[in-house]
């Protein structure tokens, strides 16, 4: 768009400005009905898929394992310095286990069989048995005689049906609860069924019958696997957090279904109270910005058709809500108010005379031609700012995330959208405005910001003096900072941690905040905190996994799971039980437990145990084919046995810390199969819920960088091209894009001092920085090569570029940065991130362009003029 075509452009806008208002105002109505037509509904981030040895691992897993893929809910009571474990707490418990039942919404989703359990039921199951026992010697009869009697005393099956466990309990007194407590408590007794420490804290001390918490765990069908749906088992899991919370005085519910919950109600709290700032601090800069009412309902219209454009687009493509669509809005709008501010202040500028075209200033034109004018010198800044822009949004749909993907579609059509708007509907209908108000003889004279007399004035020409004076100096200082950000970015954190998307508890300011802007309780967090640190987190995708392949009969595989789990570590991510013992259920541990409950199988293991370890040392597939005979649910979970009768692979699945990043887990259930491998003649993977998001996030954050690389070549291609194309200078486009990378190394730096870490999420806005950036830096360098084709002056061309479009620069960044800042109040951590990081790429590159970019066409000015 060279500078005939910008000006035959501008030519038909002013000529033809309401046929154009028509025209996009049907264009905008037929988008916009997407809106209404089109769906877009409610839908999770979600998870990539990628093809990995981890991943086909976990298919196989899925594919020949019983697994349990129930939905688990935790309920956790606590009594800090107290004892949870008292008759009356217990006996609590399993009357609020019965009121799941008697509620409808609850129980429907509840898995058939066993749907809660706990150590109340582990001693409501004892005090029964022993209620049994002393009913058969009332009663004449003996031990055996009676079903149930004889069940509980060999400690196998017939469980009492709820009621009757709360019966047994209520029935017996605190000290033969006591007693129980103690005697399934003791490190050497054998408990059938569940061992009730796995529900005790994991710095419970053995042997004890107090602790100050504990935990009962709620099955939920899976609604993959049932005719349950994900939103009513999470209502349930809703439901069931407001029984705990009427029946406990410190007691909370952990599950997906409490998490999206919060999750939702802190976007719904964060716009409630950042919204009414937002409008607030935009008017106020805007007003501040135009000092006319007139341009800030112009320029408010402008970002309204925006937003229309935007949401029919969402309609239209059936693009789903979820979190990370949130902050585009924002960035829209912050983007909008930077074209209006570009269009309006051009104007303003041609219309008071002090934008010429010839080099001599002229008197004040009439309206079209001053829209003439002012289009055609800033039309094709932004259409290059808005490419570069959109290069910057479009660049993430590489990416295999569906969520970024639909990020990178709105967000980049928004820019076209924001281009069309403001290069051809607002500036028709401004025009239109001001034709309106010159016939009627209203003397708008509104000066441009930056071009009068004034502080902005002095400080913008301030900046093109030190940048003729010292370019040198500043570039030295520039670099010297870009490369301390870059030497801290080497630091930076490149985890991906799931409880840093956890809403965070509001700040007391806000919780002073009359209604409705209160906001509500956020605990997920510091629950999650503290589940992690005292029990093992259940649920589906909660746990490490190692598949195990090749011979899985040896007695070294046994042994070596039995040595890893008695040496894991309790610093790192794996969770160690109160015995010394990791959180690991494998082979090891199934054959112990059913070897409590069934002799033959017991007899079998301590007739091939040569070592004492309670493990077969040989013969070890004729336990297995006994495990099976005795206990085929539980060892079909952890071996897999095929038609023909041998073992084709085990399976391990480890427990780990729900607050710790996923990349920590992979490493330590890595170090686990490599233990395994390097004691065994097996073949261990590492695989499982963890471990799988470790490997998509790496996967994840190398296709972002990419797309960080495309855009970065892409804008300087594309910049190299148009200053080649339209001055015969492709350096311009190297020196219009180095104060962009600049900032982006400040960002950096800053990023590694405010310890936000530099993974999948934020790499996309910081390849965005790229693309907001060179916006400022294409507007000031075409401003300085339209100055200096009319001036033979340095000092001049660069003093009117810097004057001219820094004032529009100026306000263009504090509203957009005002806009993304504003996120920093905002109660979920990502939006948080967003708004900071965003907001300080704004900064940044404004500052590099006035300051760095300045000095850098000083330099190459002198540099061609040594040459010549």
């Amino acid at each position: 768009m060279k500078r005939g075509l910008t000006s035959r452009y501008a030519d038909v806008l002013a000529s033809r400005s309401r046929l154009i208002i028509a025209l996009l105002l049907v264009v905008s109505a037929v988008v916009g009905a997407g809106a209404v037509l089109g769906t877009t509904g409610e839908e999770q981030i979600g998870q990539a898929s990628i093809d990995s040895t981890e991943q086909a691992a976990l298919d196989r897993i899925e594919a020949t394992y019983e697994t349990d893929d129930a939905v688990v809910a935790q309920v956790v009571v606590r009594d800090e310095g107290g004892d949870v474990l008292t008759r009356e707490s217990l006996l609590e418990s399993l009357r609020l286990q019965q009121a799941f039942r008697k509620n409808e919404s609850i129980n429907a989703t509840l898995r058939d069989g066993t749907g809660t359990v706990g150590i109340e039921n582990v001693v409501a199951n004892v005090a029964y048995a022993h209620e049994q026992r002393e009913h058969a010697k009332t009663s004449g009869t003996n031990g055996n005689s009676g079903s149930n009697t004889s069940a509980a005393g060999r400690g196998q099956s017939s469980e009492p049906t709820l009621s009757q466990q709360i019966a047994a309990v209520e029935s017996s007194s605190d000290e033969e609860i006591e007693t129980y407590l103690s005697r399934i408590l003791d490190p050497d007794a054998s408990v059938p069924g569940s061992d009730p420490t796995e529900f005790l804290p994991t710095d419970y001390e053995p042997g004890t019958t107090s602790a100050d918490a504990r935990t009962t765990l709620v099955f939920q069908k899976s609604p993959s696997s049932s005719a349950t749906t994900t939103q009513t088992v999470n209502d349930a899991q809703v439901t069931i957090n407001s029984l705990v919370e009427k029946r406990f005085a410190d007691a909370f519910v952990f599950g997906q279904g409490i998490i999206d919950e919060e999750s939702s109600q802190a976007i719904g709290d964060t716009f409630i109270i950042i919204t009414p700032v937002a409008v607030v601090l935009l008017l106020v800069v805007l007003t501040i910005a135009y000092r006319d009412l007139v341009d800030v309902l112009v320029s408010v219209f402008g970002v309204g058709i925006v937003m229309v454009w935007y949401a029919g687009v969402q309609g239209w493509l059936g693009i789903p809500s979820n979190s990370t669509l949130i902050a585009v809005p924002f960035l829209l709008i912050g983007l909008s108010i930077d074209y209006s501010l570009h269009v309006v202040m051009r104007y303003r500028e041609a219309r008071e005379g002090t934008l010429d075209t010839d080099g001599e200033s002229v008197g004040r034109r009439d309206p079209a031609t001053a829209m003439r004018l002012g289009i055609a010198g800033v039309v094709l800044a932004l259409a290059t700012a808005a490419f570069s822009t959109a290069v910057g949004f479009f660049s993430n749909y590489i990416s295999p995330l569906g969520s970024i993907q639909d990020f990178a579609i709105l967000s980049g059509v928004g820019i076209v959208a924001i281009f069309v708007v403001f290069a051809a509907l607002v500036p028709a209908v401004k025009l239109e405005l001001e034709q309106f108000f010159d016939r009627r003889g209203r003397d708008r004279r509104n000066p441009a910001v930056g071009v009068s007399s004034g502080w902005l004035n002095r400080l913008l020409s301030g900046t093109a003096s030190l940048a003729r004076r010292a370019p040198i100096v500043v570039i030295v200082i520039s670099l010297l900072l870009a490369s301390a950000g870059a030497y801290g970015a080497t630091g930076i954190d490149t985890e991906f941690n799931q409880a840093d998307f956890l809403p965070q508890e509001a700040p007391t300011w806000m919780e002073s905040l009359p209604e409705p802007f209160a906001p509500g309780d956020y605990d997920i967090s510091e629950n999650l905190d503290y589940l992690s640190d005292n029990f093992r987190q259940r649920g589906q995708g909660s746990a490490g996994q190692v598949l195990i392949r090749g011979n899985v009969t040896a007695p070294a595989l046994l042994t070596a799971v039995n040595d890893v789990s008695h040496n894991t570590d309790s610093s790192g991510t794996i969770v160690v039980g109160s015995d010394g013992r990791a959180a690991i259920e494998g082979p090891v541990s199934v054959l112990r437990t059913v070897a409590a409950e069934n002799q033959t199988v017991a007899n079998a293991i301590e007739t091939r145990d040569t070592d004492g370890d309670g493990l077969p040392d040989k013969d070890v597939a004729t336990v297995y084919d006994l495990l099976f005979d005795a206990a085929p649910e539980q060892a079909s979970s952890v071996l897999y046995r095929t038609d023909n009768g041998s073992y084709q692979s085990a399976r391990l699945t480890v427990g780990v810390q729900g607050n710790a990043s996923a990349q920590s887990v992979a490493s330590d259930v890595r170090g686990v199969s490599s233990a395994i491998e390097g004691d065994a003649p097996v073949r261990a993977t590492a695989t499982g819920g963890p471990v799988i998001t470790a490997v998509v996030q790496g996967a994840l954050f190398e296709t972002l960088v990419e797309g960080f690389a495309i855009t970065l070549g892409v804008i300087l291609t594309l910049l190299i091209g148009l200053y080649w194309w339209r001055h015969r200078a492709p350096g311009l486009g190297v020196v219009t894009l180095v104060p962009v990378l600049i900032a982006l190394a400040w960002l950096l730096g800053t990023m590694a001092a405010l310890d936000i870490p530099f993974n999948s999420e934020t790499v996309v806005i910081t390849s965005l920085a790229i693309g907001l950036g060179v916006d400022y830096s294409i507007h000031a360098s075409e401003r300085f090569v339209d100055e200096r084709a009319r001036s033979d002056s340095l000092a001049d061309s660069l003093s009117r570029a810097l004057t001219g479009t820094g004032g529009a620069l100026l306000g263009s960044a504090v509203t957009t940065a005002a806009g993304f800042g504003v996120l920093a109040l905002a109660l979920s951590p990502p939006l948080q991130r967003f708004g900071i990081v965003t907001g300080l790429s704004i900064i940044y590159a404004f500052v590099a362009c006035v300051t760095v970019l300045p000095c850098l066409l000083v330099i190459r000015e002198r540099l061609l003029t040594r040459i010549a």
